[in-house]
């Protein structure tokens, strides 16, 4: 016994039982009996389908780690691969799905395949910027240790660029450097422009010509650094306690309020911030020491630390 045509065509496409009633008593509260794979009415017992189809994995995974081991599908798309990582590869070891090692004849066809697939999975002009320019950005994201969503972010705006043709007549590098830089400023990622210039190939004075032109033609809305922004980065660099940052950044408040910001790099005062809360707390460091952690002079410091300690009328014992 099952249901007719049209309700049981209703009763797949919905997915719903509550759109299907049992044909003998009309009562709409049904049981899936995952086991039997029947579909049974809770007032009578008739079954109205049986043999049902599991859609879902025959496996299971207590964790994430048993779930990524056992799930057969691909990566998910990402950009920055060229190609979005919707193409196959051939791995670079030469060993086969048991992890034995293939025989010599094996391992240069495997060579010339491998050659091949590079080739042809770099097709064209587009493509070939691309794949240069994103192992660029693989490089930089590695060496500055950034995280895979600024990598995303900057790979995206890569691309946007070039889908309008805005890289043509420049320096690959660079361009895709300064699409790092937006990608940082955006993400409040404490990395200077003086930073990610010594981690590239191309110089300070260039990437910040591109960063320019990005943002103006993109459009893009990048904030304007903050001095809370490098004090975590500072503070680990000089091993400060918890009670010195928490200081540093009310120093930092109190000084925006007073409008100290205002003509002035957000680093001197955030350096200046810390040098005054390290005194105040009887953990002293000297003017040197900040300032190489902040990438700044000494003379950038006393200028800031005066000003701040002469408008928030904080007495120093130096």
């Amino acid at each position: 016994m099952g249901l007719d045509e049209s309700s049981l065509s209703a009763y797949r496409t919905s997915g719903l039982e509550t759109k299907v009633r049992c044909k003998e008593c009309g009562n709409p509260h049904l049981i899936r009996d995952v086991v039997r794979a029947e579909i049974i009415c809770s007032n009578c017992g008739l079954v109205i389908e049986e043999r049902q189809i599991d859609m879902g994995q025959e496996w299971r995974a207590f964790d994430l780690e048993q779930r990524e081991r056992r799930s057969r599908v691909g990566v998910p798309i990402t950009y920055t691969i060229h190609d979005k990582g919707l193409s196959t590869m051939i791995d670079w070891r030469n060993q086969d799905y048991a992890g034995k090692n293939i025989s010599a004849n094996s391992r240069a066809t495997l060579y010339r395949l491998r050659k091949w697939q590079k080739r042809m999975r770099v097709s064209d002009a587009i493509e070939r910027n691309l794949a240069f320019a994103l192992s660029e950005l693989e490089r930089l994201c590695s060496q500055l240790d950034l995280s895979r969503n600024i990598k995303e972010q900057a790979a995206l705006i890569y691309r946007k660029a070039l889908e309008k043709r805005y890289i043509k007549g420049r320096n690959i590098e660079s361009v895709i450097t300064a699409a790092l830089y937006i990608a940082c400023r955006q993400n409040r990622v404490p990395r200077t422009l003086e930073e990610i210039a010594v981690a590239s190939k191309s110089s300070k004075k260039e990437i910040g010509r591109n960063y320019r032109f990005l943002i103006k033609n993109l459009m893009l809305n990048v904030p304007n650094r903050q001095p809370v922004d490098f004090i975590f980065k500072i503070g680990d660099q000089l091993q400060l306690q918890h009670q010195i940052i928490k200081q540093s950044i009310e120093i930092i408040n109190a000084s925006i309020k007073n409008g100290l910001l205002s003509g002035r790099g957000p680093m001197g005062i955030c350096a200046a911030a810390i040098y005054i809360s390290c005194i105040l707390n009887d953990d002293r460091r000297t003017q040197s020491q900040v300032a190489k952690a902040a990438g700044i002079t000494e003379v950038t410091i006393r200028n800031r630390y005066k000003e701040i300690c002469g408008k928030l009328e904080i007495k120093l014992d130096v």
